[in-house]
């Protein structure tokens, strides 16, 4: 059997990306798992294997416990939030009687593409003690942080989910705006004709037919959240108190700021992926069934 020139090009074009997944991807994930099996002292760069004992201190360890509840608490704090902004503007800019779309797209859109370090510095002068959030809180009379907002260990993570939920809406209200605007006209042309409201034609109309798009963003926001780390590295390294230590800044911290917890660190990084693996799993079949 021949093999054309067409598909002999075609795979040429492959190879570079199987090498990169291979190299950047799959080797990796192999080495963490195998690193979670033993202690591995990346200054010696000796392996001892110790089979389960590194996931069966997980569960022994407090910081883990607090690493998860701050994470979970980020995640369901933030991703309901996020997603009925994105509705809410996306249905917004959609409508036919808002001018300079363009201009609302290009605004809700720009902190998506602007530097996440960057981002963190410029909120970090808002929440410090003398930053404009304190000084306008001030100036209403309303209480505030004395301290500021990142050394509060009550304030600090609610106010790096404030953050994330302007920093990530723009993004996400671009893609459901794309989904709003292939819905084809005539289905809300026979909703008006059959005396159906605005109430019914987004639950009936809207939501069914973005509904592919809307399990995206939940599920690809999801897995963002419970890895969130550069924010948090940044504007806090994980405190005060641990009040912002996150499962993978839990992670960085475990693998590259000891010397002999890298096989720790990695079996942290594999149970993280199992569950962002079962909650994605959940999402998928929850947001099907309805």
């Amino acid at each position: 059997m021949k093999v054309s020139k067409h598909n002999c090009f075609y795979s040429s074009l492959v190879i570079p990306w199987i090498i990169i997944l291979l190299v950047f991807w799959i080797y990796p994930f192999v080495w963490s798992i195998v690193l979670s099996f033993g202690d591995y002292n990346s200054l010696l760069n000796s392996f001892e294997f110790t089979g389960l004992k590194n996931y069966g201190t997980i569960f022994q360890d407090k910081l883990f416990w607090k690493a998860l509840k701050n994470t979970i608490i980020f995640t369901f704090g933030t991703v309901p939030v996020t997603t009925s902004l994105t509705i809410l503007l996306a249905m917004f800019i959609n409508s036919k009687t808002i001018k300079w779309k363009n201009f609302f797209k290009t605004t809700i859109f720009m902190p998506s593409v602007t530097s996440l370090v960057v981002i963190s510095l410029i909120f970090m002068n808002l929440y410090s003690k003398n930053g404009y959030i304190n000084l306008i809180l001030k100036s209403l009379g309303l209480p505030f942080p004395q301290n500021g907002w990142l050394q509060s260990a009550d304030f600090a993570l609610p106010a790096i989910m404030i953050m994330d939920v302007w920093m990530s809406t723009g993004y996400y209200t671009v893609l459901f705006l794309a989904a709003l605007q292939a819905i084809p006209e005539e289905y809300y042309d026979a909703a008006k004709i059959m005396g159906a409201n605005s109430w019914k034609t987004f639950w009936k109309i809207t939501l069914p037919s973005t509904r592919s798009m809307l399990l995206f963003i939940i599920v690809i926001n999801t897995i963002k959240s419970f890895q969130i780390f550069v924010e948090i590295y940044v504007m806090t390294k994980g405190g005060p108190i641990n009040s912002t230590t996150t499962l993978v800044y839990l992670i960085y911290s475990y693998a590259f700021e000891k010397t002999n917890l890298m096989g720790y660190a990695s079996a942290i990084a594999i149970l993280l992926f199992i569950i962002l693996a079962v909650l994605s799993f959940v999402q998928f079949k929850l947001i099907k069934e309805r």
